[in-house]
């Protein structure tokens, strides 16, 4: 009795081959009407699961992954409406103050055009009298 090894291909003849697109589609049917099973097929032709896995995404007719069903319990939803509600309360908030920044700068602005000074610049500093000296006698006088 002739032993399986004897009919096994080696890797370079498995490299070799090349299945026509006919015997593929034909192979994947046979999976998707549950004649055969991945397994036998692995066996029967020496190829890999990654291969036939390819035959099956390529040639299948059920291509369509399922769903992905995502549940929530209560207080996960509960805590994600209170966060949106968070979150719009502070973009109010946010909005109110941009508001009134752009009033004050406007304020400011007529104001220097109406008085002619120039508010938003820092008032320079005076020097420090710790010395018990006063500006008329620094300047000589």
């Amino acid at each position: 009795m002739a032993k399986r090894a004897e009919f096994e291909l080696s890797v370079d003849e498995r490299r070799r081959r090349h299945f026509s697109d006919n015997f593929k589609l034909n192979k994947v049917k046979e999976l998707e009407s549950r004649k055969t099973n991945v397994s036998e097929i692995k066996k029967n032709y020496q190829v890999s699961y990654a291969t036939i896995y390819r035959w099956i995404a390529k040639f299948g007719t059920m291509k369509d992954k399922p769903e992905r069903l995502v549940l929530e319990t209560e207080s996960d939803t509960k805590e994600l409406i209170a966060l949106k509600q968070k979150v719009a309360e502070l973009e109010k908030i946010i909005g109110q103050k941009q508001i009134l920044l752009d009033f004050k700068d406007k304020m400011i602005e007529i104001a220097e055009q109406t008085y002619g000074i120039d508010i938003k610049k820092k008032p320079t500093t005076s020097v420090s009298n710790t010395s018990g000296r006063t500006e008329s006698s620094i300047d000589g006088n």
